[in-house]
């Protein structure tokens, strides 16, 4: 066999694989999707159907009446934008200053953040919980969103490591042209880490919009629950009766942000990989 013909033959391989693989992933999505429009007795039905016979598009107007989706909706966005949007601007912000800036101390100061990530979440439960309970945060949002507000520790570790490779002798010569650290963080850093703040920000805003721990614990009133507790309930609910359809849709309902952002970003993603590759 030629060299040109193994080739070929690898790159047959590598694409089944990569098929397969993409199916594998793709399926519980497009059953899920394919449940929320089906009755509760066509979910059983076998052989499996994946494309229901008659759809049942009346599933998403009667999810709205079976909980309070609207405001678990509405209370996770404002938790998932809040802390994403303004942890982003703090991370990006420490980012810089431990790559760039001269601090005293700043390397331990660094290591220490590191350090925190080594402690299990698990023991850190109960002592946030008396916390917050004292102050009386307990059953608001805001437990869950000023924590956040201050960065997140793993996009200020990737953005410093994406900044070290930057040349020191840029930023210089912007000091010499008296531009100051405002307007080098905003005209050269923020352009140059683009995709790699888009690539985090969306990593980060499907962790605190598929959390579950933090809400359950905090959360008590049903006007006040995110949309992973409201789901949780429908589960609870709803999986006696049978009703996977209706557990399906609300389901559905909560992926569309998430996929709806990495629309939004993905050009950014596909360049972060990139310029990642290049500089390794």
């Amino acid at each position: 066999m030629s060299r040109k013909s193994k080739y070929a033959t690898g790159n047959i391989v590598v694409s089944i694989l990569l098929a397969l693989g993409g199916i594998i992933m793709v399926a519980p999505l497009v059953w899920m999707l394919s449940t929320s429009l089906k009755t509760k007795e066509s979910v059983f039905a076998l052989p499996p159907e994946w494309i229901p016979r008659p759809a049942q598009w009346e599933n998403y107007l009667r999810v709205w009446e079976a909980g309070p989706l609207a405001s678990g909706i509405a209370n996770s966005m404002i938790v998932s934008f809040s802390v994403t949007i303004i942890g982003t601007i703090a991370s990006t912000m420490a980012a810089f200053a431990f790559a760039k800036l001269r601090l005293p101390g700043k390397n331990a100061i660094f290591i220490g953040l590191l350090a925190g990530l080594m402690i299990p979440m698990p023991t850190l439960l109960i002592p946030q919980f008396i916390m917050f309970s004292t102050i009386g945060w307990v059953d608001t949002l805001l437990p869950l969103i000023i924590p956040g507000l201050f960065g997140n520790i793993m996009m200020i570790f990737f953005l410093r490591q994406y900044l070290a490779s930057t040349p020191d002798s840029v930023i210089e010569a912007a000091k010499i042209d008296g531009a100051g650290y405002v307007r080098i963080f905003t005209t050269m850093i923020l352009p140059l880490i683009r995709p790699a703040i888009a690539a985090q920000f969306i990593l980060w805003f499907m962790a605190v919009w598929n959390d579950y721990i933090g809400p359950v614990i905090y959360l008590n009133s049903p006007e006040k629950m995110t949309l992973q507790l409201v789901i949780a309930n429908f589960n609870a609910a709803y999986a006696i009766q049978t009703d996977y359809p209706l557990i399906m849709t609300a389901s559905v309902i909560a992926l569309v942000p998430i996929f709806a952002i990495f629309v939004a970003f993905q050009r950014q993603i596909i360049e972060s990989v990139a310029l990642t590759g290049t500089k390794g």
